[in-house]
């Protein structure tokens, strides 16, 4: 039976990953910083999936190297192997211009979003060299296709790294293992979920524009429907360097162009 990690994994898309992970018979293991969430979270997923696929939450600060690494010691102990490593843990940026964040605002941005991402596929590409398999998938947003908007300057240039991260580091992964470790790219699109409303770790609140929204309601999905599409395509993957993207240009098209009689509005009261 095969094991999935995912960090940040305690709600939102995280969670409905692992939900439809466990559904489809992995072992899972959920991570979060907050422990009531993650023990709720374990709940949640203990009742799901084949009666011998098992669920276990390891709670992990993705920005301490020390905390990811104890996660997978923990799932590599626990079930033997990791098969498929998501490095799905992310904030958003608060909605103004840089010359008016804190330091702090940038790097707790740039500590989760861009460093946890890379300490936590240093750490898994580590181990699945070591036991000759595995994938890892790293989540891309707004900004890692150069995309720019005043309030999305920090998150969208740490998505862009990221996005070059993933792409070299399955280079090396090529040179190194042979391609026998698959860094990959999980492209959601815009995700209606609390993410879009909030930053700073959620403490902030974020009134969106009336623009803004209007693209959301044309574009975005709730976590729930993107899953159906992209954790079969994740599990079904066997390339070094893929990327499993839900919002295409040609759904992106298709979005728009029927807009005007499939009215959605995620953001009614």
């Amino acid at each position: 039976m095969k094991t999935v990690v995912i960090t940040g994994s305690a709600r939102g898309f995280g969670l409905c990953q692992a939900k439809k992970f466990k559904e489809l018979g992995f072992n899972t293991v959920v991570s979060d910083i907050n422990e009531e969430n993650l023990r709720k979270a374990e709940g949640e997923l203990s009742v799901i999936g084949p009666s011998d696929t098992k669920v276990i939450g390891v709670r992990c600060d993705v920005t301490k190297p020390d905390d990811l690494q104890n996660l997978w010691n923990t799932a590599k102990a626990t079930f033997g192997a990791v098969d498929i490593w998501v490095n799905n843990a992310g904030v958003n940026s608060p909605d103004k211009p840089v010359c008016e964040l804190t330091a702090k605002e940038i790097d707790f941005i740039i500590d989760i979003d861009l460093k946890g991402a890379v300490n936590g596929s240093r750490i898994a590409f580590a181990g699945m060299k070591e036991q000759g398999f595995g994938q890892i998938y790293n989540v891309e947003g707004y900004g890692s296709n150069d995309a720019m908007m005043t309030g999305l300057t920090m998150y969208g240039t740490a998505k862009r790294a990221v996005t070059y991260f993933t792409r070299s580091l399955a280079k090396e992964s090529h040179d190194v293992t042979g391609d026998k470790v698959c860094v990959c790219r999980l492209t959601p699109g815009i995700m209606i979920t609390d993410f879009i409303k909030t930053a700073n770790g959620g403490s902030t609140h974020i009134e969106l524009p009336e623009k803004t929204k209007k693209v959301y309601n044309i574009l975005g999905d709730y976590p729930e429907t993107i899953v159906e599409y992209c954790v079969p395509k994740m599990i079904e993957n066997t390339k070094n360097d893929a990327q499993v993207i839900w919002l295409t240009n040609a759904r992106a098209f298709g979005r728009f162009m029927t807009a005007g009689f499939k009215k959605r509005d995620f953001f009614k009261e």
